[in-house]
């Protein structure tokens, strides 16, 4: 008996793929500084776990398909903070942020339909294209340019007749990108052009440093039609676990999919959105403290490996990550001897290999993205051991 081509061909995650390495690892007795995966350290919000505690009702029944009413409702007063408008019959709750990109894919293509995709990207959206039987055609960004967005002509060149909509990621995951509001204008006015739909992925939006402001699709004038937005509480408010999301978008139609979509899946966690709703009702001034440190982390880690000439980066504007190009010939390689071979006083680092990030062949080899999340002084050593493998390193 053989498994579907689905099943055989979905990209492994680059981000998890090492995982029983790095436990192995860890059964030796080595510390393991994970700055592979985007799970922050920093505690969840005390509102979120009190709201939980207080919930009375006798039984754990099902919730609306489309989410909580509470959660939306608070939702919509979070984002009136940032002048964004929204109605409840705008958004859709979904089992996290990997939902809500899998509802969108689903809502504006067919099998066989091509999403155009701004490279390096998330690795997760080849594995919810590959679910959905879409094809991601990449248009690749470049270190030299920040990876902000590449010419419109370059995706002039990658339409086709299955071409169905661009999907963004600002602030960016690997990258760190915060897209101006001029480059994302250029690409509405590119979408309108040639009828796509912009599914924009902005649950990084509060992290941005250096004076920049996110700007989100969402304030497009004129392109209500268009635009989908994915969104999530897990970097948000530290809640990774919690698997709370959602879509949102102006347009009617869009929206009465993805809520067929989310009537198939019964419905969300009542618990966690529960949650949710003490985390959206902290006042904003409670991200200014995260993002204080999200920016010394990202200062320290840069620091540190720019004080090797052969370490290529970029100094990230947002979101909590970096890609790094290093002196090597393959990441993959080089992430599985960090835990197999390589300990300094019984400490490694695991790092994301670079090339899952990428769609087209043979990009990323020669990189890695690190997520800085952990606490200063322990992302400090990280960060030295890794350089003291590149010394070390002969593949």
């Amino acid at each position: 008996m053989k498994i579907s081509q689905r099943a055989q061909h979905i990209q492994e995650s680059p981000i998890r793929k090492l995982t029983a390495l790095a436990n192995a690892a860890k059964k030796r007795g080595t510390t393991v500084y994970h700055l592979n995966i985007g799970q922050p350290d920093i505690d969840t919000p005390p509102a979120f776990m009190e709201r939980i505690v207080r919930y009375q009702e006798k039984v754990l029944s099902y919730g609306p398909s489309d989410g909580l009413e509470a959660l939306k409702l608070a939702m919509i007063r979070y984002f009136e903070h940032f002048k964004i408008q929204l109605d409840v019959k705008n958004i859709v709750i979904a089992t996290g942020g990997s939902e809500a990109i899998s509802f969108a894919f689903n809502v504006v293509a067919d099998p066989g339909d091509e999403i155009i995709v701004s490279e390096p990207f998330y690795t997760n959206y080849s594995g919810y294209a590959s679910q959905c039987g879409l094809k991601i055609v990449p248009v690749t960004a470049k270190a030299e340019d920040g990876f902000h967005l590449p010419p419109l002509a370059e995706f002039e060149a990658r339409l086709s007749s299955r071409t169905r909509a661009v999907l963004l990621c600002s602030p960016n995951n690997p990258t760190g990108t915060v897209y101006t509001p001029e480059e994302l204008k250029a690409i509405g006015e590119f979408a309108r052009q040639h009828d796509l739909f912009l599914i924009a992925d902005e649950v990084y939006k509060e992290f941005t440093y250096d004076g920049k402001v996110h700007f989100s699709l969402l304030q497009l004038p004129g392109l209500e039609d268009r635009v989908i937005v994915v969104d999530s509480i897990s970097k948000r408010y530290s809640a990774c676990g919690a698997r709370i999301g959602a879509v949102m978008s102006r347009n009617e139609e869009v929206m009465k999919g993805i809520t067929k979509f989310a009537q198939a899946r019964l419905c969300p966690p009542t618990l966690e959105q529960v949650g949710a709703i003490g985390a959206y009702e902290l006042p904003h001034d409670y991200f200014d403290g995260v993002m204080a440190e999200y920016q010394k982390r990202r200062d320290i880690l840069c620091r540190v490996l720019k004080t090797n000439p052969r370490v290529i980066l970029q100094k990230p504007e947002g979101a909590f990550y970096i890609m790094a190009k290093l002196p090597i010939q393959d990441g993959e390689t080089f992430a599985r001897w960090l835990l197999n071979e390589f300990q300094d006083n019984n400490e490694t680092v695991m790092v994301a290999p670079g090339e899952g990030f990428y769609k087209t062949p043979g990009h990323g080899k020669d990189e890695v993205r690190l997520a800085y999340v952990i606490e200063a002084a322990k992302l400090e050593r990280a960060a030295n051991l890794l350089l003291i493998a590149l010394d070390r390193f002969q593949g």
